[in-house]
């Protein structure tokens, strides 16, 4: 099973730049996608599909923001759009892929976690995000195996990112932010999959690189882009990178190979 995920900052912007043509040649089971800054009637029958590879979206209520989406190669059983918070399905930040039969649930997730990065306003909905989804991934792990992929918007410890010295009082590596994850992989049981395969890498774990100054030519990144798995699932995973040869966004897309069947 490959399941990638990417950050499209625009799926109209990465299509334009091949991201699909890219896509269809991964033979990917599940694709998930950020930021997709579309409204529907710009992607259906236009950007719904991933070669044969139908998509579910959940789109921002306000147009050119946020939105995610999923592509799967099997149909799922379910589709869960939305987190069933008014705040934050206003932004279209979750859908869930369910693969349901006899004996085994399973969930494959797409998901936006807001940026704090524009002020303090956006800072506490982040908190706020933070603390609706904790809850809500422990109960998922009650009851299911799923697997969360995304733009988490948090680099994790000092090798997530390039200048963690200077980024510590900065959104995306808050002392707060940054509990919160060891939280979701300690008490939350939940496995970080790329740190399981690729513990001690640095600059070439990066997916996501600042638009100022020379940031994407210096490989001055941040590890932003992740895929957080039950721990049977993680412990399926082969092999885990981060795709550079080309630039879709200001994003890089994570594949990861499972040696699991949906």
């Amino acid at each position: 099973m490959r399941i990638i995920t990417a950050n499209l900052n625009g799926i109209r912007s990465a299509a334009s730049k091949g991201f699909f043509e890219w896509a269809v040649q991964q033979e990917a089971d599940v694709i998930g996608v950020q930021e997709v800054k579309a409204q529907s009637e710009q992607v259906t029958g236009i950007h719904c599909h991933v070669g044969k590879m139908p998509g579910q979206f959940h789109y921002a209520q306000k147009r050119g923001y946020s939105g995610v989406g999923i592509y799967t190669q099997q149909e799922p059983s379910e589709v869960i759009v939305g987190l069933g918070d008014e705040e934050f399905d206003y932004e279209g930040r979750w859908v869930e892929a369910r693969f349901d039969k006899p004996g085994r649930k399973l969930s494959i997730i797409s998901c936006y976690f807001p940026s704090g990065s524009s002020g303090e306003e956006r800072q506490q909905a982040k908190f706020r995000f933070l603390a609706l989804l904790y809850p809500r991934l422990l109960a998922l792990r009650e009851t299911r195996e799923f697997i969360l992929m995304g733009d988490v918007n948090i680099a994790h410890q000092n090798a997530d990112l390039k200048n963690w010295r200077s980024n510590q009082k900065n959104s995306g590596f808050l002392p707060e932010e940054r509990a919160w994850m060891t939280k979701v992989l300690s008490e939350g049981g939940l496995v970080d999959v790329y740190r399981r395969l690729h513990p001690d890498t640095t600059d070439t774990c990066y997916t996501w690189w600042s638009n100022r100054g020379q940031a994407y030519a210096n490989n001055v990144g941040w590890r932003l882009d992740y895929q957080l798995a039950s721990p049977s699932l993680a412990a399926t995973a082969r092999t885990a990178a981060v795709y550079k040869d080309s630039k879709f966004s200001d994003h890089a897309p994570l594949t990861i190979d499972y040696d699991f069947d949906l």
